[in-house]
């Protein structure tokens, strides 16, 4: 019993840590898929107004929607990016500074955002909506390594289930700061899509203070001392040798390996039906029309026969469901 509380004997660092990795990480993913449901007439009315001014064109309906589908499918492109690139980037930086570093993309973005409106140029958030995608695209991959290297193990699985949560969370938010009262008017929606700017300055601002992954500071760095002293702050107690010695032991199975490339473990049989199971459901969680519903709420609802004064509000309630479905699960 004394074991089993002393095991226990975590501390608020851990709690804390995983609370700002996530402002800055997966809530970012979830909050970006919604803000750019509110703000859709009026980004359409800016395209237009753009090519007017510089070209003396005015384009019609299926063109405007298509610039606006541009605009939206940008964020996937942008995200794929940041997938490829974030497993190199945590084995150069580390998990912590991977995720400070990923806020350089969504600062970018923020600036871009802000700025297009008086530049007269739908170009910039185009390339707004890129940086987004791929800042996305490295915390979602990144923070749940982190979570699950720096967790202890009884409650690993719970940590890790965070992330659904904090996206969840991030869409919810999202769509409550695009509501008409707060930012989703005209005169604002340029503030609304640089907002997203507030939590990865929160991330910057606190992430700093909590530990590295203990894995990484053991198996990538070889630096053992630092990996228990990582160990003790997230604990808040000292370090088991059991978890230590598992630590250990995965070391020195892996000295002298180098990580595999993406075409190399695709080839390894080996990991071919663990690799698959992750791919079917991950695709299935991608393709489920999830993010449609978030980026083209508008659209929907509007077919649906529900006032435009309304679907705002009834938006809002497609993001507490799945807020409430993450958090039973």
């Amino acid at each position: 019993m004394a074991d089993q509380g002393k095991q226990m004997g975590h501390s608020w660092t851990l709690a804390l840590m995983v609370t700002s990795t996530a402002i800055g990480g997966t809530l970012q993913y979830g909050y970006n898929l919604a803000i750019m449901n509110a703000p859709t007439n009026f980004i359409q009315g800016f395209v237009n107004d753009t090519c007017r001014e510089r070209w003396d064109v005015q384009l019609e309906d299926y063109q405007v929607t298509l610039v606006w589908t541009i605009i939206v499918s940008m964020f996937s492109v942008g995200g794929l990016a940041g997938a490829l690139i974030a497993g190199p980037m945590t084995i150069h930086f580390g998990r912590k500074k991977c995720m400070l570093l990923n806020n350089v993309f969504l600062m970018s973005a923020a600036l871009l955002a802000l700025t297009s409106r008086a530049a007269g140029s739908f170009e910039m958030i185009i390339i707004s909506r890129v940086l987004v995608g791929i800042n996305a695209g490295i915390s979602m991959n990144v923070q749940p390594m982190y979570f699950g290297e720096s967790a202890p193990k009884h409650l690993r699985g719970a940590v890790s289930l965070s992330c659904a949560v904090f996206t969840a969370f991030g869409v919810v938010l999202g769509q409550v700061v695009g509501l008409r009262e707060i930012l989703g008017s005209e005169p604002y929606w340029h503030y609304l899509l640089a907002s997203n700017a507030i939590p990865g300055f929160i991330q910057l601002l606190t992430l700093p203070w909590f530990p590295e992954s203990p894995r990484y500071l053991l198996i990538d760095r070889g630096d053992k001392e630092a990996c228990i002293k990582a160990l003790r702050r997230l604990r808040g107690c000292e370090v088991q040798a059991g978890e230590l010695d598992e630590m250990l032991q995965e070391q020195a199975q892996s000295s002298g390996v180098r990580p595999s490339r993406p075409w190399e473990l695709l080839a390894d049989r080996a990991h071919r039906w663990q690799l698959l199971c992750v791919i079917f459901i991950s695709s299935a969680m991608q393709l489920c029309g999830n993010d449609s519903i978030y980026l083209y709420a508008s659209y929907v609802f509007k077919e649906a026969g529900i006032s435009v004064e309304k679907i705002q509000y009834i938006t809002i309630g497609t993001g507490a469901c799945e807020f409430s479905a993450c958090i039973l699960c």
